[in-house]
């Protein structure tokens, strides 16, 4: 029994997950699938996750998926381990609210520009370039709030790093390797907290698991 991971290190939900056990220090075992082999839409999987989307997590007999919901699950199970999260519904307020941002503001904009300018080529695919100015436009927005944030306290969610901070590795990561690391770096707030989280010992060890599948 344990944990296992159902997914593949390439995808930023996969990547999520893997930075929060990371982060943790929880040993575990990611299962990659052959997502060009459509592994993800075939059984077993679906037995993991109906819809089909990876990562899909097993802790012992308890079977999970979407990757925000598990590192929800993993910080409340195992809260001993360098919590992401407070006991104290006061400083968690904030990190409610950000981590919506996080799912509807921010994302909506960062994944679609992660997969037109980092894993379509990868992929061999074409770049549309009509819908990475779009949603360039739309980031900048949204970092316009972050910087504003980030002014007030080091972390979106407050002084400390949280599931928050965590849940926009992946896409900053990857952002970052594109031409829209200048919207990050003109915000000297936003630069100022995307190399601290970067930066983190227990993403190191998620970006050299990104390495090792190139």
């Amino acid at each position: 029994m344990g944990l296992n991971v159902y997914g593949h290190v390439i995808t930023p939900a996969t990547q999520r997950v893997l930075a929060c056990l990371s982060e943790k220090e929880l040993e575990f075992e990611l299962v990659q699938l052959n997502m060009a082999a459509g592994e993800h839409n075939k059984e077993p999987f679906l037995s993991l996750n109906p819809f089909g989307v990876v990562p899909a997590m097993e802790d012992g007999d308890l079977t999970l998926f979407d990757s925000r919901a598990i590192v929800k699950y993993i910080e409340q199970a195992y809260k001993d381990k360098k919590p992401l999260a407070s006991d104290d519904p006061k400083k968690m307020g904030p990190v409610y609210s950000w981590l919506e941002a996080e799912s509807l503001q921010f994302d909506p904009a960062a994944i679609m520009l992660t997969f037109h300018l980092c894993i379509a080529p990868m992929m061999g695919l074409p770049t549309d370039e009509a819908v990475v100015e779009e949603k360039e436009a739309k980031l900048g927005k949204v970092l316009d709030v972050y910087e504003d944030r980030l002014s007030e306290s080091k972390y979106l969610g407050g002084d400390s790093f949280t599931m928050v901070d965590l849940f926009h590795l992946p896409n900053v990561n990857y952002l970052m390797g594109t031409k829209v690391r200048a919207l990050f770096e003109a915000r000297p707030h936003v630069k100022a907290w995307v190399d601290d989280i970067l930066a983190r010992p227990s993403w190191a060890k998620v970006v050299a698991m990104i390495k090792s599948q190139s």
